[in-house]
């Protein structure tokens, strides 16, 4: 059976799940939102994630990106509780620690297609929810491609 988001967030309330503390500790993993990263004129990909008060996620907690390249994320943590963000990037992870109520910004470079993931690492927040995952589309580079013939495409 397939639910639409709305009808997912409403069984999940129902359920006692959209929160922490209620059913479960946290929220369960993949039960978030998707956002989509916006593309400025110089070529950067922007976007903003926020933790909302008392609901232990990132929203949204799938960032779509049409390709890969820089991106500057934004993280604002609306929570009362001091919670960060370990994120991917080529070279060296990125770390933002955020207070409550703190906003942070942080400067990424992902160019490969994929699903890169992120959490919180600080106490277990990870374990009760707080996770995201950012997903690039497009195509490998041309220099990362493997020489070999053409293959056959679903």
């Amino acid at each position: 059976m397939t639910t639409t988001e709305g009808d997912r967030a409403a069984e999940l309330a129902a359920a006692g799940l959209d929160g922490q503390n209620r059913t479960a500790l946290g929220r369960l993993i993949n039960t978030g939102s998707i956002g989509y990263a916006e593309e400025d004129a110089d070529g950067v990909l922007r976007a903003t994630v926020r933790i909302p008060e008392d609901e232990l996620r990132y929203d949204p907690a799938i960032l779509i990106l049409p390709h890969g390249g820089d991106i500057v994320l934004t993280l604002i943590n609306d929570d009362k509780n001091t919670h960060c963000a370990v994120l991917p990037s080529n070279g060296d992870p990125k770390f933002i620690w955020l207070v409550n109520h703190a906003k942070g910004t942080a400067t990424l470079n992902l160019d490969g297609p994929g699903t890169y993931y992120y959490g919180s690492a600080s106490g277990n927040d990870e374990g009760r929810g707080l996770t995201g995952a950012i997903v690039i589309g497009g195509e490998v580079p041309d220099h990362a491609k493997l020489d070999r013939p053409p293959q056959p495409r679903p």
